[in-house]
């Protein structure tokens, strides 16, 4: 048996647990011919501050809290921090991932959190079986950013149980359904999603759609479609621009609840869209701009976000950067800015 720190980008590996990592760092166990294990993740610790009319929050997501008055709050946490197993035979492949954003926790003595599953599945050749992200996103269209995730309001983010079948840039795939704001109880048919994604040197561009089934709390069977186009595309150097836009009936699958699938008996229709453009200063020292935001035609909710960062590695493991933004519930005329300094070590 032999044990190799490997830094060099696995593909696989990269497009399941991180969004940003400073380096795809991993450990590899070679125990036979045909059997692997990796073991990777990293190690974060932000210090946050949030000040105005919109609850603090170690994450902003589409579902904000407004305030009647102003607050700020200061906190210092490490809920990001994530480890993940991926087990190789020949064309045989698992991986299972945890983090720590979980329930659970006291600030007053032990800042204990409860460990949540983020992705366990199986993948056989074209085929995979278990919980990772849905197919309808694409990854590598988010923006790095030192708030987990960036702007949430404008993206797809959603991980859920799937079988999913890939040849060449074609997926498909049927995923667990979710009746959000309706009834939940008779969801009998699976969403299905169809995605194709373009690449080349240029970078690449993901095509996607939608099709569910929604029941309301009325009794009521609605259809629901939807589609995105997101992408990297590579400018000058090394910078690049993220980009997302989505249409439709999409609900829970944008803007992490911004907007419901279902508002009384009505189905949602959704608009999100979000822009990040990355620059680099130097080989290492970089920032992004990003921008998202997102609307619902029946639910009139409206909410949007910003930010700004810089960040740079001290090695190929370690980053550190700070990022200032604000978050707005445009419907409520609320909003807060935020400032967030972090580090991460990749494993």
């Amino acid at each position: 048996m032999r044990i190799n720190n490997k830094l060099k980008p696995a593909l696989f590996f990269g497009l399941v647990t991180s969004i940003s990592l400073p380096a795809d760092a991993s450990y590899e166990v070679q125990i036979g011919e045909q059997d692997t294990l990796i073991f990777g993740g990293y190690i974060k610790a932000d210090v946050r501050y949030v000040d105005g009319n919109v609850a603090y929050k170690d994450q902003w997501t589409g579902a904000g809290t407004p305030l009647d008055q102003s607050a700020s709050q200061f906190r210092i946490f490490a809920n990001e921090t994530r480890f993940n197993t991926k087990y190789i035979h020949g064309d045989l492949v698992g991986f299972i991932e945890m983090d720590f954003f979980g329930d659970g926790g006291n600030q007053i003595i032990s800042n204990s959190t409860q460990p949540r599953l983020r992705h366990a599945f199986i993948q056989y050749q074209n085929v995979l079986a278990g919980q990772t992200w849905t197919t309808f996103m694409n990854t590598s269209a988010i923006g790095e950013s030192a708030d987990f995730g960036g702007s949430m309001m404008g993206i797809s983010f959603v991980r859920q149980g799937q079988i999913r079948y890939t040849n060449g840039g074609l997926q498909l795939a049927l995923e667990n359904p979710e009746s959000f704001g309706g009834d939940t109880a008779n969801d009998k048919l699976p969403d299905v999603i169809v995605k194709y994604t373009f690449k080349g040197d240029w970078g690449n561009v993901s095509i996607a759609a939608v099709g569910r089934q929604l029941n309301t709390t009325g009794g009521n069977t609605e259809t629901a479609v939807g589609g995105s186009i997101a992408g990297r595309i590579y400018t000058f150097g090394k910078d690049d621009l993220r980009i997302q836009y989505h249409q439709g009936e999409l609900g829970r699958y944008v803007g992490t609840a911004a907007v419901k699938d279902l508002v009384g008996e009505q189905v949602e229709d959704t608009t999100a869209y979000n822009v990040a453009y990355r620059h680099f200063w130097t080989e290492s020292l970089r920032s992004t701009l990003l921008y998202g935001h997102i609307e619902g035609d029946v639910s009139g909710n409206e909410t949007s976000q910003w930010g700004v960062n810089l960040f740079t590695n001290l090695t190929p493991e370690l980053s550190v950067g700070a990022e200032v933004g604000n978050y707005s519930i445009d419907h409520e005329d609320k909003d807060a800015f935020y400032g967030q300094f972090s580090v991460r070590y990749a494993l």
